[in-house]
């Protein structure tokens, strides 16, 4: 009667304090440059080494700039964060793929590229989209820096155990409908609180159906909902995905692994704390209107009217769309867009940009508008031009950037300006989230390309 999460939490079961916490056992803790120097100094200060050097990996990525990055980073923040991690790393003993290493790139894409990411696995980082991870078949969370110092001290760390979840979707998704849609449209649905306190399971045969890539980046979004993880049980799409892979196991070793990996699975009479239905005909290529991802529509829809809100869940609705500068009730068809943002843990893997070429493919970038394209790792970027996506969108007009956050968060180079508008793949469309007052609308890289080569807001499915 266990769900997959309880097999693997329960697995990793160090102690139980009474009327307390779990002590866990983490088999991965990865590590950026942005929450990981004060654990570091924690561990300096009490004379301490790291337990398990090996199962630690380390990687610059907010900070990255996606230009000129074999030159020294411009700015100075940037740049003692990116060297702060590499000396750490170093003095630690911790393997550390630094800028222009070819392992480099987004922390969240390259775990499980390099197959470092492995079903059954506990995985921790200091970021909150360590829940993309859990695509596949692991238990993975974002933690704090004081937590990231338990983890480097210890290879454990201190829970509470969370509630369980399952959303189920059935049916297939339809034609331009991709699993950011499905992401935000779950969002849209349960809002930005929806899952707070649960680790869900996604299940369905809209989300068996979906690729890889299409799994991390639905798993990636849902810590959107509040929840505390997201997951989706380890099968054939998984196991091919691994195989092969520089961290898998190999030979007998891989033989076993996979024994033990179909296993993951939530028994048929599983007990979940919530049980969660959509169906997949419901869904349409979605875009975001307002600041938080569960402010979000079918793009085809208007944007909601005040009707039936409390006054309190009025006046923030209200100072949202002030914030947009969008109208109750208005269509978002049509609107001029300034930037288009193709990358991040959310969206910057190998099918994102075979997405995003399809549509640019014999068409040209609209006047006007600024497009980021940024591969999450070298591996995509390897990939993008062993398939000659590159020139494809070269002959359109776009121009691929170096790996790295970007454009996501405002903590490099590439920050939208204030009062512009951004189709974004990224997660968040905080207000400032992309740089101050700045307005970023969430979509797919569908939905990006569509609007990147019109120069509006366009529904995705009159290109394909």
């Amino acid at each position: 009667m266990n769900t997959l999460f309880d097999k693997i939490w329960d697995a990793h079961i160090v102690q139980q304090v009474e009327d307390g916490p779990t002590q866990l056992y983490i088999d991965r803790l990865y590590c950026h440059e942005v929450t990981s120097p004060q654990a570091f100094e924690g561990l300096r200060e009490r004379g301490i080494r790291c337990l398990r050097p090996d199962h630690i990996y380390c990687m610059p990525d907010h900070n990255t700039p996606t230009h000129d990055q074999d030159k020294p980073i411009e700015d100075p923040v940037s740049r003692a964060q990116v060297d702060t991690l590499a000396r750490n790393a170093k003095e630690f003993g911790l393997t550390h793929f630094g800028m222009m290493d070819p392992r480099n790139g987004i922390i969240h894409v390259v775990g499980p590229e390099r197959g470092l990411t492995l079903p059954g696995m506990t995985i921790v980082c200091g970021d909150s989209h360590t829940s993309t991870h859990g695509a596949m078949g692991a238990v993975a969370f974002g933690i704090g820096t004081s937590e990231v110092e338990m983890v480097l001290a210890s290879q454990c760390i201190l829970q509470t155990r969370p509630k369980t979840m399952r959303i189920t979707v059935d049916g297939r998704l339809g034609k331009g409908v991709t699993a950011k849609d499905l992401a935000l449209y779950m969002m849209s649905r349960m809002t930005t609180s929806g899952a707070t306190g649960y680790f869900v399971e996604y299940a369905g045969e809209a989300v068996r159906s979906l690729t890889m890539e299409g799994r991390l980046t639905l798993c990636n979004l849902s810590i959107e909902m509040g929840a505390r993880g997201g997951m989706v049980a380890p099968d054939n799409v998984t196991f091919e995905y691994i195989k092969g892979r520089e961290y898998a196991p190999k030979g007998d070793d891989w033989e076993r692994a996979v024994a033990y990996w179909r296993t993951l699975r939530s028994d048929d009479d599983a007990q979940f704390d919530k049980e969660v239905r959509f169906d997949a005909a419901d869904i349409e290529p979605m875009i975001t209107y307002g600041t938080n991802p569960g402010m979000g529509m079918g793009i085809t829809q208007s944007v909601p009217t005040t009707e039936g809100m409390g006054e309190a869940a009025q006046a923030s609705f209200l100072k949202s769309l002030d914030y947009m500068g969008f109208r109750p009730g208005e269509q978002l068809l049509g609107k001029p867009i300034d930037y288009v943002f193709l990358g991040a843990c959310t969206n910057g893997r190998i099918e994102d940009f075979r997405a995003f070429a399809s549509i640019a493919r014999g068409r040209k970038k609209a006047d006007g508008v600024v497009a980021w394209l940024v591969p999450g790792s070298w591996m995509v970027d390897k990939q993008i031009r062993e398939e000659g996506l590159d020139k494809v969108l070269a002959e359109a007009g776009f121009e691929i950037r170096q790996p790295g956050c970007s454009a996501c968060l405002a903590m490099n180079d590439d920050k939208v300006p204030a009062g512009k508008y951004a189709v974004s793949t990224s997660n968040r469309n905080f207000e400032g989230r992309q740089g101050p007052g700045s307005r970023t609308l969430l979509a797919s890289p569908l939905t990006a390309a569509a609007a990147a080569v019109t120069g509006v807001i366009t529904d995705p499915r009159t290109l394909l």
